[in-house]
């Protein structure tokens, strides 16, 4: 039988059943959602390995380069200079980190707690939908923040990735005109002797990427971490008791369940490989998958199980190598903030539904429940 990947996650906070065997064997072959064949490194370290491999291309654009899904690329990836290989990477990794220091993301901490408090003091009454009434909107308008898009803007490309598309376009003429103290405005101005300054299109579709990723995967973090805690309520209680474990939870609850398909994470062979003893030819796709490689048992001790008190930072929720997360430093700013106000404020807080009535987005690149309505 042929396996398809990515897998089908079950109803509430369980994992793929195909994660507790996949190890079994360093690489496995199965089938993307585009039809094309692909080899999945289930191995933490072999996936650690892979992820650095310069042999294996992120460029889609490689004649014969296995596709993940059918469908047409939308504009934005027509020319899709976040999948790119060094050293163009490097140079557009460069001039990003450059804007996306730790300086401007420890600026926004008191924004962050500022809207964590303003969204939980509008719960008034349960049931709540966690996801719509606190994680979505405090990631959107901490990113907006952070790019500079206005406030009264926030709903306009709320309905899907065309709208962002259009939106960031017309953003990034009027910032060109009247700049501000923000990531756009300084992008825009962005200039190295050695790199270079970001084209228009570099520019567009880097600003519609973060604006997109940068709110929807934490977003789907939050409301996966609080299921996973009051799914586990001694962990919860702990956490409770000792809220000093903030950072240590947030790492291993990001180890448990992370918030994006791997099948992001494809490459393309560009010469031969070996990967745990296995020959790979070039040409073929490889995906290393990250949710295998954080419930491996050789990193891990009993993977399956939540421990708020493990040492969970080797964890690679946000992958690892030269494509590792840009936004890793805001998703834990966001993560310990929220946490940290929810366990506080709301100590009777629990899911309103039965767990097994969660369901997660119908979607081959995004993790994440729908809802997650709570009471208390």
């Amino acid at each position: 039988m042929t396996l398809k990947f990515p897998f089908d996650w079950p109803p509430g906070a369980q994992l793929p059943e195909e994660l507790a065997t996949l190890r079994d064997e360093p690489v496995v072959r199965a089938v993307m959602p585009s039809g094309d064949p692909v080899w999945l490194v289930t191995r933490y370290a072999d996936v650690r390995a892979v992820l650095s491999d310069r042999r294996l291309s992120r460029n889609r654009e490689r004649p014969g380069a296995p596709r993940m899904t059918a469908a047409a690329p939308t504009k934005m990836f027509q020319n899709p200079k976040i999948d790119r290989d060094p050293p163009e990477h490097t140079r557009m990794r460069r001039l990003m980190t450059k804007a996306f220091t730790p300086a401007r993301i420890e600026r926004l901490g008191p924004y962050v707690k500022e809207v964590v408090t303003e969204l939980l003091d509008r719960w008034r009454e349960p049931p709540v939908d966690l996801v719509s009434e606190f994680a979505l909107p405090l990631t959107l308008r901490v990113i907006c923040r952070l790019l500079g898009v206005p406030v009264a803007d926030q709903e306009r490309f709320r309905t899907g990735l065309g709208e962002a598309w259009q939106y960031i376009g017309e953003l990034i003429e009027v910032k060109r005109a009247n700049p501000g103290d923000d990531l756009i405005s300084e992008l825009i101005g962005v200039h190295d002797d050695q790199d270079g300054r970001l084209s228009t299109h570099e520019l567009h579709v880097w600003c519609t990427v973060l604006l997109i990723a940068g709110h929807e995967t934490t977003a789907a973090q939050i409301g996966s971490g609080a299921v996973l805690l009051m799914e586990h309520p001694d962990q919860l209680a702990l956490l409770r008791s000792e809220p000093e474990r903030i950072p240590d939870a947030v790492e291993e609850l990001l180890r448990f369940q992370v918030a994006g398909h791997s099948l992001s994470m494809l490459r393309y062979v560009t010469e031969d490989i070996e990967v745990g003893g296995v020959t790979i030819p070039a040409g073929s796709g490889v995906v290393p998958v990250l949710e295998s490689a954080n419930v491996d048992e050789s990193v891990f001790p009993g993977p399956l199980r939540l421990d708020i008190t493990r040492d969970a930072r080797d964890q690679i929720a946000f992958s690892s190598g030269p494509h590792y997360c840009l936004g890793a430093a805001l998703a834990r700013l966001e993560l310990r903030t929220a946490f940290a106000a929810l366990i506080e404020r709301f100590p009777a807080l629990r899911l309103a539904v039965d767990v097994s009535e969660l369901r997660h987005h119908d979607n081959p690149f995004e993790l994440g429940f729908v809802e997650v309505p709570v009471t208390w």
